[in-house]
C-alpha cells in the first residue's frame, strides 16, 4: 500500500508539473498574439506623442526669432509625424 501511495504522489507531482508548463506555453502565445494585435495602436500612440512634441517645440521657436535652420527642422518634423499618420 504504501509503494502505491508513493507512485500515485510521483503521477500526480508529474501531471501537475505537466499542467503548469502547458499553461505557460499558452500564457506566451497569448502574449505575444496580443502584442501582435496592439502594435498599430501603440504606433498611433507613439506618433500622436511625437506630434505634441513638435507642436511644442513649434510653440517654444515661435516665440523666439527663429533662424532658417530650426525652421527647415520644425518642417521635417511636422513631415515626418504626417508621413508616420499615413
Amino acid at each position: 500500500m504504501n509503494k502505491e501511495m508513493l507512485l500515485n504522489g510521483v503521477q500526480l507531482m508529474v501531471f501537475g508539473m505537466g499542467m503548469v508548463y502547458v499553461f505557460l506555453i499558452v500564457m506566451i502565445f497569448c502574449m505575444k498574439l496580443l502584442n501582435l494585435a496592439l502594435a498599430p495602436i501603440v504606433k498611433r500612440q507613439q506618433a500622436a506623442e511625437a506630434a505634441a512634441k513638435a507642436a511644442e517645440a513649434a510653440k517654444k521657436s515661435a516665440a523666439a526669432p527663429a533662424s532658417g535652420d530650426d525652421l527647415a527642422l520644425v518642417a521635417a518634423a511636422v513631415a515626418s509625424v504626417a508621413a508616420a499618420r499615413r
